[in-house]
């Protein structure tokens, strides 16, 4: 199927002047790629930092977020003591179930996961209490939690309760306060790629003010004058998405070893994502479009004042 004259003239238009303008950063070199490395460190920051939020998150995703409270009882405590405990705690709001670990299989539970264990058993007696596995209910809020956590401490024979689920209830607000910063700083870095671009443009219009001069003088219109100068910041784009693409995947490789080794001594199979296809097509989507949009305000402010004489 052949395309209507005036189609394919346009597309012959415009791939000239897309070839040109990669053909007038070449004979740049080293600007060019000063250019394109500033947009690609731009990008390729936020990018590691939200990649990492993204493994964080990945990374917890499979642990139980249901709330559970340990609660110590004293040391020696009957097992009357033990049992009274267990059915008052079981018997207190917002409590799913209780589980009573005698100090003999907590003994046992610490001696198959840890390296202690021999050490342990040269002791004369169980060092270890007894204590409570309380497990919440489903969509206990963190207030109703601490105040269970104080009812509990308040029993006769508690010494000591822990709110196992708080720690993960900080991450969660720290990865939520990185991600408005992560957003925050990704903002300012899309400016800076914008004026990076925009400024290059400038330059690139001021040092070739005398062609676009002549090109007005016969005829040239504004959109014909400009097309050049969009396709160079839409390569500048494009390139610094690249380069961002390919900082972002050195940047996985360097740290996934240590950190799934991390992740194993921890017993998790976890294993730091890299960006994928999707996440590298994204980042030179965006770079291409902010290449864009930099080139375009640039010569919407300059063109405009430059005009022939006479």
């Amino acid at each position: 199927m052949k395309l209507p004259a005036a189609l394919r003239s346009w597309a012959e238009q415009h791939a000239r002047v897309a070839i040109g303008s990669l053909g007038q950063i070449r004979r740049r070199p080293s600007g060019s790629l000063m250019t394109m490395a500033v947009i690609g460190v731009s990008l390729a920051l936020p990018a590691v930092f939200l990649l990492a939020i993204n493994n964080l998150q990945n990374a917890t995703a499979g642990w139980d977020g249901t709330p559970r409270i340990s609660v110590f009882l004293e040391q020696g405590a009957s097992a009357e003591a033990q049992t009274r405990l267990r059915d008052q705690a079981a018997g207190l709001e917002d409590v799913a179930a209780v589980e009573l670990i005698t100090p003999e299989a907590g003994l046992q539970s610490f001696e198959q996961h840890s390296d202690m264990g021999e050490t342990l058993a040269l002791l004369d007696e169980n060092p270890l209490p007894a204590a409570l596995e309380i497990r919440l209910d489903e969509g206990t809020r963190s207030e109703d939690a601490e105040q269970l956590v104080t009812s509990l401490g308040g029993l006769e024979g508690v010494t000591e309760t822990r709110l196992d689920r708080a720690w993960l209830q900080r991450l969660e607000a720290i990865m939520a306060l990185a991600g408005r910063g992560v957003a925050l700083i990704a903002l300012l870095l899309a400016l800076t790629v914008i004026l990076v671009v925009g400024n290059t443009i400038r330059l690139d219009i001021g040092n070739r003010r005398s062609e676009i001069e002549i090109t007005k003088l016969i005829g040239g219109t504004d959109a014909f004058v400009r097309r050049p100068f969009l396709y160079t910041g839409l390569w500048y784009g494009f390139a610094g998405g690249l380069m961002a693409a390919l900082l972002l995947i050195i940047a996985v490789q360097i740290i996934g070893g240590p950190a799934g080794h991390l992740a194993e001594l921890y017993g998790s199979g976890f294993q730091p994502e890299g960006p994928g296809l999707l996440g590298t097509l994204r980042l030179i989507v965006i770079g291409t479009a902010l290449g864009l949009l930099g080139a375009w305000i640039a010569v919407g402010r300059h063109l405009s004042q430059i005009e022939p004489e006479g």
